[in-house]
């Protein structure tokens, strides 16, 4: 497959989709390529469920309903996407930007935004969960509801460990959380609610093994004691995950620990190369979704006069569109 574009957008987490949406209100025609299946990047594969409390005008929003208003804010435009697709090379010719696909399709851009967040990750194995991935064991909770009156198992220490005990805890016919230590790296209020809310909290133990077809019970090691069989239909392995960016780090980048180093444009020292979200790196940085919608705009609006260098790099407030 070729495809011709104003704009490629690498990355279809809430930067991108935001970023999508704006080339479209500059009226460029764009696409967004990601390696997942589904928009929303990280938000989708790891807490769709989950409250996100500093998005500008939502005193609270789920993850997933973020996505969605996102997705249909683009809509408006028509993006292409181009999802379960990883993007490989790009080169520059005399006519613009060629992205090469993983599928072997070549996408021919004018310009090109990265906003792949924290690039690929991968979820940090369960040695006692080989082979059981699909089966019983899952990393991500995408959907709540398919583990109601299910007993399940956590096992990890960090924020998304006890954001989805917090989750599942209303449905589930049990939530028990696992973990190798004594502390946790979760936020400490986090901790306490799930303490609070009578969630069985084994620390000092290792899951041995999982058992049964379909899965039905864990055993779990607990540091100076006997085995523990626990009853489980689901083991949640919420170890955290290893990132990198993948290919785009042989593109020629300047890169400052795994993030591609931008102006106040957002330009890379590419031409017609930009980049924004988490992926991208300033002094200052701060790493919030709210961040990465300014810099979404930004980094489209410079676009859109390097594009075009009649055009006006602001294009007038949204309210006054016809």
């Amino acid at each position: 497959m070729e495809l011709d574009v104003d704009l490629l957008v690498v990355g279809a987490g809430p930067t991108g989709l935001f970023a999508a949406y704006y080339a479209g209100f500059r009226e460029l025609k764009v696409a967004l390529v990601d390696a997942l299946p589904e928009p929303g990047g990280q938000v989708t594969a790891m807490y769709p469920e989950k409250m996100i409390f500093d998005v500008a005008g939502f005193p609270a929003i789920r993850g997933r309903d973020l996505v969605n208003g996102l997705v249909e804010q683009a809509g408006q435009y028509k993006p292409t996407y181009l999802l379960g697709r990883q993007a490989r090379t790009l080169e520059s010719t005399e006519d613009g930007l060629v992205v090469g696909l993983a599928d072997g399709s070549t996408i021919r851009a004018g310009a090109v935004l990265i906003t792949a967040g924290m690039g690929e990750f991968n979820p940090r194995p369960l040695p006692a969960g080989d082979g059981w991935l699909g089966r019983g064991m899952v990393h991500f909770v995408p959907v709540l509801a398919e583990h109601a009156g299910q007993h399940v198992v956590i096992v990890g220490g960090g924020d998304s460990a006890f954001d989805w005990a917090l989750a599942l805890h209303p449905i589930a016919a049990s939530v028990t959380l696992v973990h190798r230590r004594a502390n946790f790296r979760a936020h400490a209020a986090t901790v306490r609610q799930v303490r609070e809310l009578g969630v069985e909290i084994i620390t000092d133990a290792e899951v041995l093994e999982l058992r049964g077809e379909p899965l039905s019970e864990v055993d779990v090691k607990v540091k100076g004691e006997d085995v523990k069989t626990l009853p489980a239909q689901t083991v949640v392995a919420a170890l955290g995950f290893t990132a990198d960016l993948g290919p785009i780090e042989s593109w020629g980048l300047e890169l400052d620990h795994r993030a591609v180093v931008v102006d106040t444009t957002m330009k890379t020292r590419l031409d017609r190369v930009y980049a924004a979200g988490d992926v991208a790196q300033y002094p200052g940085k701060v790493k919030l979704i709210a961040t990465g919608f300014g810099e979404a705009a930004t980094a489209v609006n410079n676009i859109a006069v390097a594009l075009n260098p009649s055009a006006h790099l602001f294009p007038g407030h949204s309210s006054n569109a016809g």
